[in-house]
């Protein structure tokens, strides 16, 4: 038989599948390879389990942030200038929250339905140990196996039947070997590449199940001239060219807590004269800035949800706070649901902020003993855990976020002032468009990694409030 590709063209092969702007999650093994093939400086972000988001390998054997960032593998890795710092837990949001655009993980053998068995459960029967293989194989909206095509006593890796015990089903999409590339299409093994020398009749024989030939077979050449490509800006030149796809009857989440401080008051306005209808608001408060005139200039009115409450443009709100603490001095929304005008699900606060961040998650439900035998509980399901009361709760999300942060880099790291984070910061994961309003943007990597608290992958746009503007008026 020809020679097979060794290690480092395999993860050549995997990085050709990377595009710019993706977030792509390593395993271990073979896959941790790839971050010794993508340039430094490529418009991609690698993410590790070991607390690393836009990582590469140092140059001098030392992370940027010393030994204890580590990648997939253990070893001490550095942040490029689009990286910040994440917790497991953050890791796993971004995975089942389908944040993650390609996962690569090594599995022992991979079947033709795309079902892969980790190494950790083919090696030790009846004692399933997932790690991180389960979570990677969930969560990438598209799963590259890289592995050995036969295992050490030359029988197959890629097999017909499925395991009774599986990490991951149904998830592989594209398998890369150290003779070919496979395509998972249907349930069904189709050959698109072979390594040099190998033919169709090469591959099968050593394949464990039928494999179907492309119109085209190709010898596998993985190029990365797609890395070369600037990955797309996020900088937007104004609030209304930052929102021109915002469209009647979307869902917005919006920041509001007690006083003006969190809210995109320029992306408010903006919204405000577009004239958008039919909105669904969430939000903690649902125009009470306007009413509790926390810091507010003599004379003036904070800029909150009440413009659009008053320009018509509110059909709902998921709030926690929305009426007025002075029964004297209702607010907008107040009188606009006494009207009929407006319909209205009323939240707990700390619900609200679970509601929000499971969204993001991808947890779409849980239980909370919060509201149970309550007006709150009244028609949800229920059940007794440990003894006690607990409801259902489902996770929330939505087409746009419109957030307030401090400071921005290019790529969209984000960096909040004091307590406005409240509710920006986990609203920024759980919208399909989340635009952020800041103060000031800076280049890639002048921001303190350990600072940034909502990372560049959750932020699709950036506006920088206008010179002079007032969240007054």
């Amino acid at each position: 038989m020809p020679p097979r590709l060794d290690e480092l063209t395999m993860a050549r092969r995997a990085a050709s599948e990377l595009q710019p702007g993706q977030v792509v999650a390593l395993g271990s093994g073979l896959p941790a390879r790839v971050a010794e093939i993508v340039p430094s400086g490529a418009p991609v972000q690698l993410l590790s389990d070991g607390g690393a988001l836009g990582y590469k390998l140092p140059d001098n054997g030392e992370g940027a942030s010393g030994p204890s960032l580590c990648g997939p593998n253990g070893v001490s890795v550095a942040l490029g200038k689009d990286g910040s710092v994440v917790g497991t837990a953050d890791w796993a949001a971004m995975l089942r929250g389908g944040h993650v655009d390609i996962a690569i993980v090594q599995p022992a053998r991979v079947s033709a339905a795309g079902d892969l068995l980790g190494w950790t459960t083919a090696a030790t029967p009846g004692l399933f140990a997932p790690g991180r293989t389960v979570d990677l194989a969930a969560g990438g909206r598209k799963l590259i196996a890289m592995l050995p095509h036969t295992s050490s006593d030359n029988s197959p890796n890629i097999v017909t039947e499925s395991f009774p015990v599986a990490d991951g089903r149904g998830c592989v999409d594209i398998i890369i070997t150290d003779i070919a590339v496979m395509r998972v299409e249907d349930g069904a093994l189709v050959l698109a590449e072979v390594a040099p020398g190998w033919s169709y009749d090469d591959v099968v024989s050593l394949t464990g199940a039928p494999l179907a030939p492309p119109g085209d077979l190709k010898e596998i050449a993985p190029s990365l001239e797609s890395l070369n490509i600037e990955r797309p800006g996020k900088v937007f030149p104004d609030g209304p060219s930052a929102i021109t796809d915002l469209h009647d009857g979307a869902t917005v989440m919006i920041d509001g807590f007690g006083g003006p401080g969190g809210m995109a008051h320029h992306l408010l306005v903006s919204l405000r004269d577009r004239g958008t209808r039919g909105l669904t608001i969430i939000s903690n408060t649902i125009g009470i800035a306007r009413i509790v005139n926390f810091g507010t200039p003599a004379g003036k009115l904070a800029i909150d949800h009440s413009i659009l409450v008053e320009n018509g443009q509110v059909a709902k709100a998921i709030a926690t706070y929305p009426v007025s603490p002075s029964a004297s001095r209702p607010s907008t929304f107040e009188l606009a649901y006494r009207r009929g005008e407006v319909e209205l699900e009323l939240v707990p606060q700390g619900t609200l902020a679970e509601r929000l961040r499971a969204g993001g998650a991808g947890i779409y439900a849980f239980y909370t003993p919060t509201g149970a035998g309550t007006l709150i509980g009244e028609g949800k399901e229920s059940r007794v855990i440990d003894g006690k009361d607990y409801i259902l709760e489902q996770a929330l999300t939505a087409d746009f976020c419109l957030i307030r942060g401090h400071k921005a880099d290019t790529l969209g790291n984000i960096v909040y002032k004091g307590t406005s984070r409240n509710f920006n910061a986990v609203m920024a994961p759980s919208a399909r468009v989340t635009i952020v309003e800041v103060d000031e943007v800076v280049g890639a990597g002048e921001l303190d990694p350990e600072l940034i608290v909502t990372p560049g992958m959750y932020v699709d746009r950036l506006v920088v409030r206008p010179e002079g503007f007032s969240p007054y008026e």
